[in-house]
């Protein structure tokens, strides 16, 4: 029998929709955290090793790590291993430790992988594109043409153009993103893993720049 509080309401839904919202509000640590990811190169340290890392040992190797920030890498490491990045495997150093290894979607973070999925996470993880989204209300109420308009007072496209870094950051995710819609186009039909909707729609309709677009 299901439990239900004072007021009515089904506990294990209530729970449950808890939840859900929870995980909505902090998605945004899986994100920053396979930034992280890349802004450390661990997918390469790891790559380069050879063989399954420890903690201490991808510790040890990453060049510019503070020594004061050493243990909060394991923490780094599990969100990581969480989200399917990265995998664990036992190993014996005289005693059972486990060792990190790539997985198929930490092999996309590598620097000289040919579909490297690093340049297009560059871009859209960059605080210049990410802060229109702190927007997004204020230009439902505005006249703007889009929330990077709201957030910088200029068009993307003007911002860009005086910003070497992020038009650089622009063509190396477009030339991804062509090759890689060009994969997906080609092999729909021999795609195992589903395509979530919403990321094909948006690639579908050339639609995915919206935020400083205005044509969606």
């Amino acid at each position: 029998m299901d439990k239900v509080n004072a007021n009515g309401e089904n506990v294990d839904e209530l729970l449950g929709a808890q939840a859900h919202v929870w995980n909505h509000i902090f998605s945004f640590i899986n994100s920053m955290s396979l930034k992280c990811t890349v802004d450390l190169g661990i997918a390469d340290i790891i790559q380069d090793h050879g063989k399954p890392m420890t903690v201490s040992e991808l510790v040890a190797a990453l060049p510019t790590l503070n020594p004061t920030k050493a243990r909060n890498i394991y923490r780094l490491m599990r969100i990581l291993v969480h989200s399917s990045f990265f995998a664990q495997q036992k190993i014996s150093h005289g005693i059972q430790q486990d060792g990190y290894v790539l997985t198929n979607a930490s092999r996309l973070l590598l620097k000289h992988n040919p579909l490297s999925v690093t340049p297009f996470l560059k871009f859209e993880l960059d605080p210049i594109l990410t802060k229109p989204w702190d927007f997004l209300g204020t230009w439902f109420q505005n006249n703007d043409g889009t929330p990077f308009d709201t957030a910088y007072g200029k068009t993307f496209w003007d911002y860009a153009g005086h910003d070497p870094k992020l038009g650089n950051f622009l063509m190396k995710a477009w030339l991804y993103y062509s090759t890689i819609t060009k994969i997906i186009n080609s092999n729909k039909k021999l795609l195992k893993t589903p395509i979530n909707p919403l990321a094909f729609h948006l690639q579908r309709e050339n639609s995915w720049p919206f935020i400083f677009h205005t044509n969606y």
